[in-house]
Protein backbone atom coordinates (compact mmCIF):
# COMPACT_ATOMS: atom_id res chain seq x y z
CA UNK A 1 0.00 0.00 0.00
CA UNK A 2 1.24 3.48 -0.89
CA UNK A 3 1.74 6.02 1.89
CA UNK A 4 -0.65 8.95 2.06
CA UNK A 5 0.46 12.49 1.32
CA UNK A 6 -1.08 15.96 1.58
CA UNK A 7 0.61 18.72 -0.37
CA UNK A 8 -0.20 22.46 -0.33
CA UNK A 9 1.10 24.38 -3.37
CA UNK A 10 1.06 27.74 -5.15
CA UNK A 11 1.29 27.55 -8.92
CA UNK A 12 2.92 30.62 -10.50
CA UNK A 13 2.75 31.80 -14.11
CA UNK A 14 -0.07 32.34 -16.57
CA UNK A 15 -2.51 30.11 -14.72
CA UNK A 16 -5.65 32.25 -14.48
CA UNK A 17 -8.07 32.72 -17.35
CA UNK A 18 -6.93 29.50 -19.03
CA UNK A 19 -9.16 26.93 -17.28
CA UNK A 20 -6.44 25.86 -14.84
CA UNK A 21 -8.79 25.36 -11.86
CA UNK A 22 -11.26 23.22 -13.84
CA UNK A 23 -8.38 21.25 -15.35
CA UNK A 24 -6.85 20.70 -11.89
CA UNK A 25 -10.21 19.57 -10.51
CA UNK A 26 -10.51 17.05 -13.36
CA UNK A 27 -6.95 15.74 -12.85
CA UNK A 28 -7.47 15.34 -9.11
CA UNK A 29 -10.75 13.46 -9.59
CA UNK A 30 -9.20 11.22 -12.28
CA UNK A 31 -6.52 10.25 -9.77
CA UNK A 32 -8.95 9.85 -6.85
CA UNK A 33 -7.44 12.69 -4.83
CA UNK A 34 -9.20 14.92 -2.34
CA UNK A 35 -8.52 18.56 -1.55
CA UNK A 36 -9.23 21.88 -3.22
CA UNK A 37 -8.07 24.47 -5.76
CA UNK A 38 -8.67 28.23 -6.01
CA UNK A 39 -7.36 31.37 -7.67
CA UNK A 40 -5.42 33.87 -5.62
CA UNK A 41 -5.87 37.61 -6.12
CA UNK A 42 -2.10 37.85 -6.70
CA UNK A 43 -2.50 35.85 -9.95
CA UNK A 44 -1.50 32.40 -8.73
CA UNK A 45 -3.47 29.20 -8.32
CA UNK A 46 -3.42 27.60 -4.86
CA UNK A 47 -4.20 23.92 -4.31
CA UNK A 48 -4.12 21.18 -1.70
CA UNK A 49 -3.85 17.59 -2.94
CA UNK A 50 -4.38 14.63 -0.62
CA UNK A 51 -4.17 10.91 -1.35
CA UNK A 52 -1.68 8.15 -2.09
CA UNK A 53 1.83 9.59 -2.47
CA UNK A 54 2.35 8.28 -6.01
CA UNK A 55 -0.94 9.77 -7.22
CA UNK A 56 -0.28 13.15 -5.57
CA UNK A 57 3.15 13.14 -7.23
CA UNK A 58 1.56 12.28 -10.61
CA UNK A 59 -0.91 15.18 -10.40
CA UNK A 60 1.82 17.55 -9.24
CA UNK A 61 3.91 16.52 -12.26
CA UNK A 62 0.93 17.16 -14.56
CA UNK A 63 0.49 20.59 -12.93
CA UNK A 64 3.94 21.56 -14.19
CA UNK A 65 2.39 21.69 -17.68
CA UNK A 66 -1.26 22.46 -16.91
CA UNK A 67 -3.96 22.85 -19.55
CA UNK A 68 -3.50 24.28 -23.02
CA UNK A 69 -2.84 28.01 -22.76
CA UNK A 70 -1.21 27.83 -19.33
CA UNK A 71 2.43 28.77 -18.79
CA UNK A 72 3.63 27.42 -15.46
CA UNK A 73 6.74 29.22 -14.23
CA UNK A 74 7.13 27.35 -10.95
CA UNK A 75 5.30 25.42 -8.28
CA UNK A 76 5.95 26.50 -4.71
CA UNK A 77 5.41 23.92 -1.97
CA UNK A 78 4.00 25.49 1.17
CA UNK A 79 4.56 24.38 4.72
CA UNK A 80 1.66 26.39 6.16
CA UNK A 81 0.20 24.87 9.33
CA UNK A 82 -2.72 27.31 9.03
CA UNK A 83 -3.89 25.92 5.68
CA UNK A 84 -6.82 23.56 5.60
CA UNK A 85 -5.18 20.25 4.80
CA UNK A 86 -7.89 17.69 5.40
CA UNK A 87 -9.44 15.35 5.80
CA UNK A 88 -11.54 16.14 2.74
CA UNK A 89 -14.66 14.51 1.29
CA UNK A 90 -13.74 15.11 -2.35
CA UNK A 91 -11.97 17.66 -4.51
CA UNK A 92 -13.54 21.09 -4.84
CA UNK A 93 -13.03 24.36 -6.68
CA UNK A 94 -13.13 27.20 -4.16
CA UNK A 95 -13.77 30.91 -4.55
CA UNK A 96 -10.88 33.29 -5.16
CA UNK A 97 -9.12 34.51 -2.04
Amino acid sequence: MTASRTLHVLIHGRVQGVGYRAWTHHQAELHGLTGWVRNRREGMVEAVFSGPRDLVDAVLKACEQGPQGAVVERIERLEDPGAETGPFRGFEVRATC
